[in-house]
């Protein structure tokens, strides 16, 4: 419980800043920004790990996994209501593919589930079982966005 807490925090802290900065926009597009800024920090440190651009800890990796995880366990449904693309909606890069393919993009982030529970469990055992699974975790990340979100 005090991870999810944490967790919880982190993703309110760093949602903040997003949030007020964003005041004209759409909460739905704001809440999905805020958990994936979250999800990119965390996924961040242990791929700055992963890579070796940053020594091994295995408490952080552990926290930035069971963040992962925990914000992976969200129910994102509510927040890609209709309408809130990229072509209908100023700061949104989700492409209207999600909504023309709901399914599969439901089933990348169960995939994600998947990647971060097995991240989640690898992490904090040491560097080379954080590497083997960043693959995993990395993967469902990148096959999300090459078919959902438009590039910068």
């Amino acid at each position: 419980m005090p991870r999810l807490l944490t967790a919880l925090a982190t993703a309110a802290a760093l949602a903040l800043p997003t949030l007020a900065t964003a005041q004209d926009m759409n909460p739905n597009v704001a809440a999905r920004h805020a958990v994936m800024d979250v999800l990119a920090y965390n996924l961040g440190q242990i791929g700055g790990m992963a890579q070796g651009r940053m020594p091994y800890d295995a408490a952080v990796a552990s926290t930035a996994a069971n963040n992962i995880y925990h914000l992976s366990m969200l129910d994102i449904s509510p927040m890609f209501p209709e309408g809130t693309d990229n072509a209908t909606t100023e700061g949104s890069r989700a492409l209207p593919a999600i909504w023309t393919d709901m399914d599969g993009f439901n089933a990348r982030w169960a995939a994600l589930q998947t990647a971060a529970e097995a991240m989640k469990d690898a992490a904090g055992t040491d560097l080379a079982s954080l590497q083997g699974a960043m693959g995993g975790l990395g993967g469902a990340c990148g096959a999300c966005h090459q078919t959902y979100r438009q590039p910068q």
